[in-house]
């Protein structure tokens, strides 16, 4: 191995977009724009590792300020040194915070760094780390509030249609009455052989939540994802021990924290950690093992093409989250079968997006 070859050289950033009709909305956000930032860092020997974080609409100067920021602190570095980039950005943002902002920043740049790494030893992310499986259930998500109710039903049998075995929809109407029956209407479109789980994304008060939770139940809905405020630490035990339902949240979190204070309290029985808030893989990995040692099943936030890698390596991988937002964008779509995904057997973590769907950022 000559060391110079895995050196990065060039940091470069692009924007790419997926198509989006009309807006849709959840319990507390318009989403306008389906777009993303893509790294890509370059080594010495020409191997080009890629990563990309979900941005909507939210602050692009920030994100991409934040990311030119740290260019100068990576470029250089031997592409296996993860842990010593991640221990230096952390350094240099301790000043203004590190997290927010900041933590995606090495969220994506870890991930990039992943894939390089991965790309130069001809070996997918999840042989590298040590496999427990070569799959992962499936779910399908959407079910955003702005949908019509005849919306909301085409989507969630298409995805049945595909052989997906269960779906998530938005909850969080003004009135919870809406959501029990918008939730009723999706289960008998699908039958009882199909899971069903809600999310609030925090956008209810605790006494609605508690409601929608016990009239959930008649409907056999699996889990409740993101009630109330993630940080209502009391509310959660509240509505775990009188709500009789499972209870999932993690994707706004920025470290393990939330994680311990829920599971301490008997309060969680779903970890959903996001890669990029959370840090990139070392981070994502550390979360899992605190999840293990509570014995609560993993099951992330939004990114399949690095999550069902992730989750095969791990014990208590339960499965992934799925959107269709980047698959005619990229190179190679996740394998999606009979209500399984399956890692990519390329290297790295196996897809890149084609360069006709970026548009490159200059700063």
């Amino acid at each position: 191995m000559n060391k110079k070859d895995l050196l990065i050289r060039e940091m470069s950033l692009f924007k790419a977009v997926s198509p989006l009709s009309k807006p849709i909305a959840d319990s507390t956000h318009t989403l306008t724009e389906i777009s993303f930032i893509v790294l890509r860092l370059k080594l010495d020997s020409g191997i080009i590792g890629e990563s990309y974080l979900l941005s909507f609409q939210y602050s692009p100067g920030a994100i991409l300020g934040a990311l030119n920021d740290c260019r100068e602190a990576v470029l250089g570095h031997a592409v296996y040194e993860t842990g010593m980039v991640y221990n230096k950005l952390n350094s240099l943002h301790e000043y203004f915070g590190q997290e927010g902002v900041l933590r995606w920043v090495q969220g994506a740049i870890n991930i990039a760094m992943w894939d390089a790494w991965g790309k130069y030893l001809q070996q997918p992310v999840w042989k590298l780390l040590g496999t427990c499986k070569t799959s992962v259930p499936i779910y399908g998500s959407g079910g955003w509030l702005s949908y019509t109710v005849e919306e909301l039903l085409e989507e969630a049998t298409n995805y049945v249609n595909r052989g997906f075995k269960a779906v998530k929809i938005k909850v969080g109407s003004k009135n919870w009455k809406t959501d029990v029956e918008r939730l009723a209407k999706v289960r008998n479109a699908l039958g009882d052989d199909i899971n069903i789980m809600m999310d609030a994304n925090q956008g209810m008060n605790l006494p609605d939540a508690l409601q929608l939770a016990k009239a959930a139940a008649a409907l056999n809905i699996y889990w409740f994802e993101e009630p109330v405020y993630h940080k209502n630490y009391d509310g959660y035990r509240t509505l775990k021990n009188l709500g009789g339902i499972s209870l999932a949240m993690g994707e706004r979190e920025f470290n393990v924290e939330p994680l311990i204070e829920l599971a301490s309290r008997g309060a969680l029985d779903v970890w959903q950690p996001d890669i990029l808030r959370i840090g990139g893989v070392e981070s994502w990995r550390k979360s899992a093992a605190v999840a293990e040692s509570f014995h609560i099943p993993v099951l992330p936030h939004y990114y399949k093409d690095y999550d069902v890698p992730l989750l095969c390596t791990i014990p208590n991988g339960a499965g992934v989250e799925s959107f269709d937002w980047i698959d005619p964008l990229i190179d190679n779509p996740m394998l999606v079968k009979d209500g399984f995904a399956y890692p990519h057997q390329q290297s790295g973590w196996g897809f890149n997006f084609y360069d006709e769907s970026l548009q490159a950022i200059m700063l």
